[in-house]
């Protein structure tokens, strides 16, 4: 079956279908089903699987980050990916955890997908969790709003500033409650600092400085490999061109914890100045009081591989802010993820992650806000944020208007690292002043309209 055969007859099919969930409500007891968040997961990689559904031990800082499984009020009930292998891992994942926690012992109320139009066609499923490949973000996302499903998806969250754009504006059409999914807001050492410079303790904010870690060696062009019998390879490349499978270009078969290939490769992802920047820009702009504009300028210079792992590396990139701030991103093949704020009267470096916080003066770290000051002590983890906000109707603590506004300073970053130009930026239209080339790549070049028809 080709590919346009394959998208017009697997759309016919889901329209078709209705696959609902029933478990008795003494499953659960008081967190029967029926009180709880119903949840999709589309994508179960490293990712999906890993953090979103399971969570994980920061243990420098001694804090656990919940993955959705265990948030009381809310249920997953179904999971998707064009990879079978990680699909089924998934499920029994699921099956397994709500077994030992129910009465009965035994469970097996999670359907399996390989299609994800097959989650977003039920009406039993409140809400999903996006964990794929970065070039599904907005397509999928766009698709689930339409259903009317709550969205959190995962950062980065676009291709592209119009893409992401378009996303942002599907959401307010469809009034869904959405999120982008980043734990660094929740992180103490992440948003300590973040609430120390909102309070002013290090005086003005004059200049932020961040640290991408290093990537590894690109990788030159692969030999054709056959598909892997596990991966539907055409649901996996979806919106993005036809080209011969190598598993450089996809993922590691049968490995969860290995970092994903598709992530040095510019077709499917932007590299670490989407990958890291959607932190550490997010923190910065959240420091900045600017998370739902950005700068007015930016410069940069980066190396471009000529190889299959293509996306951009050794860069350094400059932002200026209407403010005065100033950002700058590096990243080096020694580097390590860091950020420091540099004020009129102090600084404060959070040094890696989860983070070691370090100051100009100790006693800046150990102020606490007076009354009416920001306070980001209680903040929740970002899962149970998403939760809570749609049992509340209320909006997260990172709605995708922010992440979107987080990765286009990513974008516009790796565009002035691409024309070698200083560029000046208009934050409320999105668009380069005086420079139709540059204008020109805020729009990834995407064949994706049978996606989000």
């Amino acid at each position: 079956m080709n590919r346009r055969n394959f998208i017009e007859k697997s759309s016919l099919a889901v329209a078709a279908m209705g696959i609902p969930t029933i478990v008795p409500a003494s499953v659960f007891g008081k967190n029967a089903p029926s009180n709880r968040i119903t949840v999709g997961m589309i994508g179960t990689g490293r990712q999906g699987l890993g953090q979103n559904m399971q969570g994980s031990d920061m243990k420098s800082i001694g804090t656990r980050v919940p993955g959705l499984l265990e948030i009381p009020d809310a249920q997953i009930v179904a999971v998707c990916d064009a990879d079978s292998w990680r699909m089924n891992q998934a499920k029994s994942v699921v099956d397994a955890y709500y077994a030992k926690n129910s009465a009965g012992g035994t469970y097996k109320g999670c359907s399996a997908h390989t299609d994800f139009r097959e989650i977003l066609n039920r009406k039993d499923i409140d809400a999903v969790m996006i964990s794929t490949p970065d070039y599904w973000h907005v397509p999928m996302g766009i698709l689930a709003a339409k259903a009317k499903k709550h969205i959190s998806c995962e950062k980065p969250l676009s291709m592209s500033v119009h893409q992401g754009r378009e996303l942002v504006e599907a959401l307010k059409k469809y009034g869904v409650v959405n999120r982008t999914d980043s734990e660094f807001r929740s992180v103490r050492p992440q948003n300590l600092a973040v609430e120390l410079v909102r309070n002013g303790r290090i005086g003005k904010l004059q200049k932020v400085e961040v640290s991408f870690p290093s990537d590894p060696p690109p990788v030159p062009a692969q030999a054709d490999m056959p598909v892997p019998k596990e991966l539907h390879y055409d649901l996996w490349l979806g919106p993005m061109p036809y080209v011969p499978y190598t598993d450089m270009r996809v993922h590691t078969p049968f490995d969860i914890k290995k970092r994903p290939n598709w992530m040095r490769v510019d077709t499917y992802a932007q590299g670490m100045i989407a990958n890291w920047g959607a932190h550490y820009f997010d923190m910065a702009q959240w420091a900045n009081n600017s998370e739902y504009s950005g700068p007015i300028a930016v410069e940069g210079k980066g190396e471009f591989p000529k190889s299959l792992w293509n996306s951009m590396i050794n860069f350094k990139v400059t932002y200026h802010y209407a403010n005065g701030m100033e950002l700058t991103c590096v990243q080096t093949p020694t580097s390590q993820p860091s950020i420091k704020y540099i004020g009129s009267e102090g600084w404060i470096l959070i040094d890696g992650f989860p983070g070691v916080a370090t100051a100009s003066n100790p006693k800046i770290l150990s102020s606490r806000p007076s009354a009416g000051e920001l306070d980001l002590s209680q903040t929740q983890w970002d899962k149970t944020d998403f939760i809570q906000a749609i049992k509340a109707n209320r909006k997260t603590l990172e709605p995708i208007e922010v992440g979107h506004r987080t990765i286009s300073i990513s974008q516009i970053g790796l565009i002035a690292c691409q024309t070698g130009e200083k560029l000046k930026w208009d934050p409320a239209k999105e668009l380069f002043e005086g420079n139709n080339a540059a204008n020109a790549l805020l729009a990834a070049p995407l064949a994706r309209k049978e996606w989000i028809m």
